[in-house]
């Protein structure tokens, strides 16, 4: 097979692609310009295209010399949860939001705006009958499954930190991350999937939980259906979770 890289070479954007741009090169240029002569008021416009709870009034605040400050929109109040669900429920609620493929190439599956809000706000519901509030740490150890996603954002939908540990770290690698955040809460699965093979999830965090004595509560989602235990011993609570929805359990917390 040739080798057809060469540095600087340009592929051109096809037509019926270039048709379906949601910006232009003129108006990029337009748009740039803009953002050049008057930043604040184009980020202010930008802004809008989010759903804020309090709408900033102090836009762009940089300082690049001495003690350097980047700060953005720093008297707005937003919750990313909100942003990326509620906003498209009236207007595309039925609409795919996330395409997940699996670790077999024959298994995917589709979740819609409505079908992952409803799922985001049971799980948001269980953290917040745990005791999990705005500040809280809540460890997610999980595989590359949809679950992941509406684990951070049910957090995010309370106000509570996420703290992200690959899935395939060992236990003690998952120690070392909960102690460093301080979780009262982690978010597991039974195993996970990768290359084929299965990987013990929920084995290697009751291995790593041995030294983490500030986790209360842990949260097992069903993904092989594997066995795997699940106790109230006074110091924590182990729960399965599935996915499925339930429109009685999704009061939007």
């Amino acid at each position: 097979m040739d080798d057809t890289h060469q540095e600087n070479q340009r592929f051109p954007v096809r037509p019926e692609v270039a048709q379906h741009a949601l910006v232009n090169a003129e108006q990029y240029r337009a748009m740039y310009e803009r953002a050049q002569r008057d930043p604040d008021g184009f980020w202010a416009e930008q802004a809008k295209r989010l759903e804020w709870i309090k709408f900033p009034t102090r836009i762009k605040n940089t300082s690049f010399t001495g003690d350097v400050e980047i700060k953005w929109y720093e008297d707005g109040t937003l919750n990313a949860s909100a942003s990326c669900l509620d906003k498209h429920l009236t207007t595309r609620g039925d609409q795919v939001a996330i395409i997940w493929e699996g670790d077999d190439p024959n298994s995917s599956k589709s979740v819609t705006y409505r079908e992952l809000h409803d799922q985001v706000c049971r799980l948001a519901n269980v953290l917040k009958s745990m005791g999990v509030k705005n500040g809280d740490r809540v460890a997610i150890y999980l595989p590359m499954v949809i679950e992941a996603a509406v684990s951070m954002l049910a957090c995010a939908r309370i106000g509570a930190v996420h703290s992200i540990v690959f899935g395939g770290f060992s236990p003690d690698s998952l120690a070392n991350r909960v102690q460093d955040c301080g979780a009262e809460v982690l978010i597991t699965a039974d195993e996970g999937r990768r290359g084929g093979r299965k990987v013990a999830l929920k084995t290697n965090a009751d291995e790593a939980l041995k030294e983490c004595p500030s986790v209360k509560h842990v949260i097992v989602a069903n993904v092989t259906a594997a066995r795997c235990r699940c106790r109230r011993d006074g110091t924590t609570t182990t729960m399965r979770y599935s996915p499925t929805p339930r429109r009685s359990a999704s009061k939007r917390p």
